[in-house]
């Protein structure tokens, strides 16, 4: 029976269910990293790694299938397009265009697809605040773009490069494309993936 209650322990600890991990143990499997697929691109520190954890392991073939495709092709060489990967579950629009100025960027937030950003070529910086700085709504959501814009409270801001990418949960308000030091030339891909 002490054998018994120590292995049903053991099986609690190692749950697939990451709702039931600890911070250390998500930490853990997060800076693992085998989720990569041997993509060698460093995850931002932004990255909501308990989110991400959860939907990894519900909808763990999508998140696969994303990051196979951003380390199977030589991004610099995609066209301006929208990439089917896995039908409405995964694509990836590819987008070129000039960074902004701040005063032109406006805060964002999904509710359908959690966005993998990253940019291919160029330098911007990217702003992220919870859902709970969220102020006033600029333009109410659309199902159809899964898209709403809006101001926020207090939000980060990190540089992207090509060193590194970003992950944005329904629950992450973000503003990307922002200038770094003038407005230059930026060649991105958002690989989207659906929520449920």
């Amino acid at each position: 029976m002490v054998i018994s209650s120590f292995l049903g322990f053991l099986g609690c600890k190692n749950s697939p269910d990451p709702s039931t991990w600890s911070s250390k143990q998500i930490d853990k499997w997060f800076e693992k990293g085998d989720w990569l697929n041997n993509w060698n691109v460093i995850p931002d520190h932004s990255i909501n790694r308990k989110e991400f954890a959860a939907s990894y392991y519900k909808h763990k073939e999508r998140w696969d299938k994303a990051f196979s495709f951003l380390k199977s092709n030589d991004l610099s060489k995609l066209e301006v397009k929208r990439y089917e990967i896995d039908g409405d579950n995964i694509y990836a629009p590819v987008s070129e265009y000039l960074s902004k100025n701040e005063e032109d960027a406006k805060f964002e937030a999904h509710r359908k697809y959690i966005d993998i950003q990253y940019v291919i070529s160029g330098t911007e910086l990217m702003s992220v605040a919870p859902l709970s700085q969220k102020k006033d709504i600029l333009s109410p959501y659309d199902a159809e773009k899964d898209v709403e814009f809006m101001t926020v409270g207090k939000s980060n801001s990190s540089i992207a490069t090509q060193e590194r990418f970003f992950i944005f949960f329904p629950s992450d308000i973000h503003r990307p494309g922002l200038k770094v030091d003038g407005n230059s030339p930026i060649k991105k891909i958002v690989v989207k993936v659906k929520v449920d």
